[in-house]
């Protein structure tokens, strides 16, 4: 009973952040199952089975919500999905710790350009580039294959700073964009055996229930917290990269 409990209260978390700000919630869920005791890859091809769940609840509250841009999650994932598939190859060919330097240092830039950016859309009406949205789709396809990690921790600040996003359309359309991204690799996984079933059947329920919770607070929070949010959120993954 305990440990349902504490399952329940674990995807609750992980679920609700990830609705939030847009995320996968790899970064939280990986290390979670590996101090559980999960194997790295079991807890790899488990993970991309949850935020298929809690990307899938947020989704559906965000769309619900007309905050989710289809042109731009299909331009994205099209150049994702070949990225992702050639950063994957060249993640045998250059250093994983020099990769991870990169990644951190691009992280920390993109937390100081969300942490100042000022006023923003929703309040100047400025425009989104859509024709940046194939770099986002590149260099979010590439850090996924290179290091095995969603890209939601980039799709929301470039959704927002370089494409020029609103907020809270940066976070809905990042989930629903999330959820084809983990799909795929989950299933691709699950065939080769890295995907605890059991684990994951026992997270969904709190996973779901977050999701759905994080995304609704999206909606009803100052764009600016949720802003200095997410920047707050790219500072501990980029430590976490560097330590």
């Amino acid at each position: 009973m305990l440990q349902y409990l504490l399952d329940l209260i674990i995807g609750l978390g992980i679920g609700f952040i990830a609705g939030l700000l847009g995320v996968g919630g790899g970064f939280l869920i990986v290390p979670t199952l590996v101090l559980l005791g999960e194997p790295i890859h079991l807890a790899i091809g488990t993970s991309l089975a949850c935020i298929v769940l809690s990307s899938l609840s947020a989704s559906i509250t965000h769309i619900r919500r007309g905050a989710v841009l289809y042109r731009v999650v299909l331009l994205k994932e099209i150049f994702s999905v070949p990225f992702a598939v050639l950063g994957a190859y060249l993640s045998s060919l250059i250093a994983g710790e020099k990769l991870k330097l990169i990644f951190a240092l691009l992280l920390l830039y993109l937390a100081y350009k969300m942490a100042r950016r000022e006023g923003g859309i929703e309040e100047n009406g400025g425009e989104i580039h859509n024709f940046r949205v194939p770099i986002v789709g590149i260099l979010s396809g590439l850090v996924s294959g290179l290091l095995g990690i969603s890209g939601g921790v980039l799709n929301v600040p470039l959704f927002h700073t370089f494409v020029g996003m609103p907020m809270r359309y940066a976070v809905g359309t990042s989930s629903f964009a999330l959820f084809f991204t983990a799909l795929a690799g989950a299933i691709e996984h699950y065939q080769l055996g890295q995907v605890d079933v059991h684990t994951a059947i026992l997270l969904a329920p709190g996973l779901i229930i977050g999701g759905r919770l994080g995304a609704l607070t999206a909606h009803s929070v100052h764009p600016e917290t949720l802003r200095r949010a997410f920047a707050g959120v790219l500072i501990l993954v980029a430590l976490k990269m560097l330590l």
